[in-house]
């Protein structure tokens, strides 16, 4: 890893909160697209059933 010098602290916390940010996309993301695909399923057996 390079040295960051005085900088150190504030570049690692960007990168840190970055990725924090990237993982809270993703979880949300693959959340809400369970979410969806159980509502779609139910709206499908709902059309299947009359």
């Amino acid at each position: 890893m390079p040295d960051l010098g005085k900088y150190a602290v504030y570049v690692l916390s960007s990168y840190a909160v970055s990725i924090a940010l990237i993982v809270a996309l993703v979880a949300l993301s693959v959340a809400r697209a369970r979410k969806v695909k159980r509502d779609l399923d139910r709206i499908e057996e709902r059309v299947k059933n009359g």
